[in-house]
Formats: structure tokens, C-alpha cells, sequence
């Protein structure tokens, strides 16, 4: 059974860390790239990073750019989004989704359609 299950995440300050995981199962992995989303309260989703499946090379949301670090480890299944530096607007629901290429289309990688499959999510609140 296809699954992505993500952690990591919690309450932080401004200015926190976190380390966010996505583990997959069901599938080969490295076959595929990941991409994070967030989705804030009232908001639409919006596409976080992107990663591809050799992990070679990943896009950024201009709002994450040099905070937001993705990677994975195709051995053990998993992605991880290091998020830095983080700011009260960053404040969501991160979930993690596959889509069907190996590549991070550089005009689609942060559109929602082009994942088939999605974890649960999990909360990143960040608060004084």
C-alpha cells in the first residue's frame, strides 16, 4: 500500500528550526520526485519545494529561498525539509506528495495537480 507520513513538526519561535521527514512506502522511491507543500488556514496550498529523484537538483518557493533546505535518502525512503529562520507567516500545514515524474519541472513542480499522492500533513506553528 502507497503511503507518505510526515513529522517533525511543532511549535517553534521566530527564528526556530525544525526538520520535517516524509516517509514513503509502498513504492521505489528514488523512481519519483517529492515535492513539500503548506497550506495555511484560508488559504490555498502552495508549493514549498521540490525534489527529484535522484536528488540532484530541487526548486524553492521564493518565499522559502535560502531558510528552506530539501533532501532525501533514497536508501531509507525519505525527504526531509530543514526549515529555518522561520517567521510567523510560514505558519501551516505541511504535507509532502508524490508525483509521477523524476524531475522537477521548473514551470509545474509547485502545482498540487501534478502530485498523485499526499500524506496527512503535519502543523507548523510558528509563535512568541
Amino acid at each position: 500500500q502507497l503511503q507518505l507520513v510526515e513529522s517533525g513538526g511543532g511549535l517553534v519561535q521566530p527564528g526556530g528550526s525544525l526538520r520535517l521527514s516524509c516517509a514513503a512506502s509502498g513504492f521505489t522511491s528514488d523512481h519519483y520526485t517529492i515535492g513539500w507543500f503548506r497550506q495555511a488556514p484560508g488559504k490555498e496550498r502552495e508549493g514549498v519545494s521540490c525534489i527529484s529523484s535522484s536528488g540532484v537538483s530541487a526548486n524553492y518557493a521564493d518565499s522559502v529561498k535560502g531558510r528552506f533546505t530539501i533532501s532525501r535518502d533514497n536508501a531509507k525512503n525519505t525527504v526531509h525539509l530543514q526549515v529555518n529562520s522561520l517567521k510567523p507567516e510560514d505558519t501551516a500545514v505541511y504535507y509532502c506528495a508524490r508525483a509521477s515524474s523524476r524531475v522537477c519541472f521548473e514551470s509545474s513542480w509547485y502545482r498540487a495537480i501534478r502530485y498523485n499522492y499526499w500524506g496527512q500533513g503535519t502543523q507548523v506553528t510558528v509563535s512568541s
